[in-house]
């Protein structure tokens, strides 16, 4: 396995899954950013490289988030969600990535 293919592997890693819920697209339309779930032991500068490379765009700036797990119960047991990290990813001017394009 060469460099290119263990970086992008390391990017599928790093990038989880777009957010797409009502609060990122509202972020979204006021300010060109793009919301992604990332592997809790990601560094921006990795963020930033997995989004340049899987969608080929130009990234001006990355805000990363700790979302800590609600406690939840099941019955009579208490149970707690796992914790999360949240990457705000903000595209330079004129870039765009369209995740509602393919959904019907």
């Amino acid at each position: 396995m060469n460099a290119a293919q263990s970086a992008q592997e390391r990017a599928f890693q790093v990038l989880l899954a777009p957010l797409v819920t009502e609060k990122s697209s509202r972020v979204a339309e006021e300010g060109n950013v793009v919301v992604f779930e990332v592997a809790r032991d990601a560094s921006k500068p990795e963020i930033r490289r997995a989004v340049e490379g899987l969608f080929d765009v130009k990234v001006a700036a990355v805000t990363t988030v700790n979302v800590k797990g609600k406690s939840k119960r099941f019955g009579r047991s208490f149970g707690r969600r796992s914790d999360w990290k949240k990457a705000y990813v903000k595209l330079a001017e004129g870039q765009e990535i369209d995740f509602t394009s393919g959904v019907k």
